[in-house]
């Protein structure tokens, strides 16, 4: 199966720039990236009002079910999911083989913009994590399987 790369704090640094350009120059209001299995990698903006622990969770099992979706229509895939509501829209898009790109805005701001600047952030994720990867190319990790009452064996002091 396939694991999200070890990240360390360079890593990190970067995604959460990505998620702040984005941010700036699409109008949005919350970008997150998580992992496939749901599980958020890193945040940005206004992420205060929102439970961006279950938002992850549950935008992931949207995304696996609009590909589910994809297969039953014969399509190899469909790489993103557009959700729009009175107030708040959320567009989640594929970064890579690991990980999504979330984005919350108000319906206000204009999709299009939002999904250009996800697309070239997506991007800007898939690279620095082929980076991550061919740091450590065995030091992968599953948050699948990871015991998140006891996450000690996840982090190490530096």
């Amino acid at each position: 199966m396939p694991t999200l790369p070890q990240l360390i704090e360079e890593d990190v640094h970067q995604l959460d720039r990505a998620l702040r350009e984005l941010i700036s120059r699409s109008d949005a209001t919350t970008a997150l990236i998580i992992d496939k299995g749901g599980f958020l990698i890193t945040k940005s903006g206004e992420t205060e009002e929102f439970d961006v622990t279950t938002i992850a969770a549950l935008a992931s099992g949207a995304y696996l079910a609009n590909q589910t979706i994809a297969n039953l229509v014969n399509e190899e895939n469909f790489n993103s999911v557009y959700q729009q509501g009175e107030k708040l829209s959320m567009f989640t898009v594929n970064a890579d083989e690991n990980s999504l790109l979330v984005i919350i805005f108000k319906v206000t701001t204009s999709v299009g913009a939002v999904k250009y600047f996800a697309n070239l952030t997506a991007a800007r994720i898939a690279q620095q994590m082929i980076i991550a990867q061919m740091r450590a190319p065995e030091a992968g990790l599953d948050l699948s399987v990871a015991n998140m009452a006891d996450a000690s064996g996840l982090f190490k002091k530096r």
